[in-house]
């Protein structure tokens, strides 16, 4: 794998370059809207909107919808522009390059890739063997599920590649061994949470302790206090929960899984423990998920779990070039149809099947490049700093109510966090609020509500992932996909990290000033 002196694109440099870029869109071009900045925020209200409908009161849960929806809010943005509509135009192509859409698009397409392969591979088969060997009942499952993906994403870093693979792999297996589907849902959401909070290499930890001038080591010792309350509370709500939600009767699901064959699945424990202690040990997290897809592919064929046509395969016509090689190699088949013509296997899909959400991130980044550049961001700024935060308590109200308000506007967590930062950080220095109190508040909020809304982007990237069960498995119906307006009241973890920030912030626990304690130099991982 090579030593650490290879290492290319740290998270402290990555995180660097995409503050950088956000500081050049405040104060880049402005754009003028007709009624002033509020103005800007049209495309991401209205996405919002259409979001709720197509969701929660059409129950379409459709990620090309919502590409649609933010389509046609981003056209009905312009005709609020005053002037040319030049600069809004080139505003939308800016959001499409940003850094921070880019890091987690990659994040989907390599764990979806190392997902899918595990899947063919057995693991799911290998979990419900080893659960029904360890009589874990439905009842636990989610419990289970929570604290395995809370530790998956701290070990990782990547609360999005967490919910890709645990949606792909634990969410079939616990619904096939008769667990409740939007429990399921809502533990891998919350353990998604728990590790972006917390995991000292996630893009949402670096961001709050470097925006905030605090060390990253000092900002997780100190915020560790709050996630473990939030995690045992909502561990035992999972408990609770699973005990009063009943699952769907899956006609054969667990007789699917028997035998010595399925458990052998299990050995892919190893492919995913490759991905986490190369994550720890420094590398990047593409680098880290590479390494594991390389073990994944070689302890499928070495163990026959998986030919390397379920990987990858070549549908070709009986006309191509090559086609007379189909005899002799595994991974090319001759079809007579051509609608059959084209690329297939778990490393395609894997990364095929979360295009339309790459496509609905490089969107929503735009509309929030667009609130930036039309001052948006800075009438909440304003409004904030001069109407609400008057005293300490209401400023860190503000700070945990603020936070949580613009990850509901920009889905994607890091780039909310990336905007609202600068604010927090002025809010906090106006009443002396210490900064890692201030890192802790913002990145908690950030870390919770990216995984809550409907059209918040870890829980599209969970349900685009659910959305090929039914392909996978005969026994998978579309009755057992969970529509991301169901999950928000499951996702426990999220909704207890608000609140205990919530209360803190009301009642002053855990409340530190600048004097009472220094931050260390601000480390640059």
């Amino acid at each position: 794998m090579g030593s650490s002196d290879d290492r290319q694109d740290e998270p402290g440099d990555e995180v660097e370059e995409e503050l950088m870029q956000a500081e050049q869109a405040r104060s880049g071009p402005q754009i003028e809207f007709y009624g002033g900045k509020w103005m800007s925020t049209v495309p991401i209200v209205l996405f919002i909107v259409w979001a709720v409908f197509q969701s929660a009161l059409f129950r379409i849960g459709d990620t090309t919808g919502l590409v649609a929806g933010m389509l046609l809010s981003l056209i009905v943005g312009m005709f609020f522009v005053r002037g040319n509509w030049k600069s809004y135009a080139n505003t939308i192509f800016e959001g499409m390059t940003q850094r921070v859409a880019a890091t987690a698009i990659v994040a989907w397409l390599w764990a979806g890739m190392f997902a899918n392969t595990l899947q063919v591979g057995g693991f799911v088969d290998g979990l419900v063997w080893a659960a029904d060997f360890l009589s874990i009942g439905a009842t636990l499952f989610p419990a289970i599920t929570f604290i395995l993906a809370a530790l998956l994403a701290t070990g990782i870093g990547t609360g999005y590649g967490t919910t890709v693979a645990f949606s792909a792999l634990f969410f079939p297996a616990g619904v096939a061994f008769g667990a409740s589907p939007v429990l399921m849902f809502g533990a891998i959401l919350s353990g998604a949470v728990f590790g972006d909070n917390l995991a000292p290499v996630s893009d949402t930890t670096i961001v709050s302790a470097v925006t905030q001038d605090s060390d990253i080591g000092g900002v997780v010792a100190s915020r560790f206090k709050y996630a473990i309350v939030a995690a045992v509370l909502a561990f035992i709500g999972y408990v609770v929960a699973g005990n009063m939600i009943s699952g769907i009767d899956v006609s054969g699901g667990q007789n699917v899984f028997a035998g010595e064959v399925q458990a052998l699945g299990l050995v892919h424990l190893i492919s995913m423990l490759v991905v986490i202690v190369t994550a720890i040990s420094g590398r990047h997290i593409v680098e880290a998920i590479s390494w594991g897809l390389i073990v994944a592919v070689t302890f499928n064929l070495l163990f026959g779990l998986a030919p390397v046509s379920a990987m990858l395969l070549f549908n070709a016509p009986p006309d191509a070039p090559l086609a007379g090689l189909a005899s002799v190699l595994p991974f090319v088949e001759i079809v007579q149809s051509a609608g059959d013509v084209g690329v297939t296997g778990s490393i395609y899909d894997g990364a095929a099947g979360f295009f339309p959400l790459i496509v609905l991130t490089l969107l929503i980044v735009s509309g929030a490049q667009i609130m930036i550049r039309g001052g948006g961001f800075e009438a909440i700024q304003d409004f904030l700093l001069n109407r609400v935060a008057t005293s300490v308590r209401r400023a860190e109200t503000t700070m945990v109510l603020g936070t949580a308000g613009v990850n509901a506007m920009i889905t994607i967590n890091t780039a909310a966090e990336i905007a609202i930062a600068p604010y927090i950080a002025r809010i906090g220095q106006k009443f002396n609020i210490n900064g890692y109190r201030r890192a802790n508040i913002l990145d908690a909020n950030s870390s919770a509500m990216g995984y809550i809304f409907p059209w918040g982007g870890g829980v599209l990237v969970g349900f685009t992932e659910i959305q090929k069960l039914p392909g996978e498995y005969d026994w998978f119906t579309q009755s057992m996909v969970v529509n991301p307006a169901e999950v928000w009241p499951f996702v426990f973890h999220g909704w207890f990290l608000f609140g205990v920030f919530f209360l803190a912030a009301l009642s002053g626990f855990g409340l530190e000033y600048v004097s009472d304690r220094r931050s260390e130099e601000v480390a640059r991982v």
